[in-house]
């Protein structure tokens, strides 16, 4: 697959226990992505983090969190990012999605 210099990059902000018919979220959010041939998808576990309600998450050891921040980051170009927004729309009911305008300087496979 190749990718234009000129993509998108979208964000999906959600809590890592969050769940979409039994599994985590951020799985079946990566899952669904590969099934629609999207470029790349990528989870990331943060390490503190808070939103809409400001509740803090944080991994200190004093104050353990089971409900940590994950970002998904997904890029393509915009056409087919907008193929999973409907996905997007019905399981995020609480966090964030962004999308921005990004330059792809390399993108290749071994």
């Amino acid at each position: 697959m190749k990718l234009p210099e000129e993509g998108m990059l979208l964000r999906v902000f959600v809590g890592e226990s969050d769940l979409y018919n039994g599994k985590a979220l951020y799985e079946q959010i990566v899952i669904k992505a590969r099934e629609l041939n999207l470029a790349g998808a990528t989870a990331v576990r943060g390490i503190m983090g808070f939103g809409a309600t400001s509740r803090m998450h944080t991994a200190k050891l004093l104050r353990l969190s089971e409900d940590m921040p994950v970002v998904i980051e997904i890029v393509d170009t915009e056409d087919k990012l907008n193929t999973l927004m409907p996905f997007l729309d019905e399981v995020v009911t609480e966090g964030l999605i962004t999308l921005e305008k990004i330059q792809v300087i390399k993108y290749r496979h071994g």
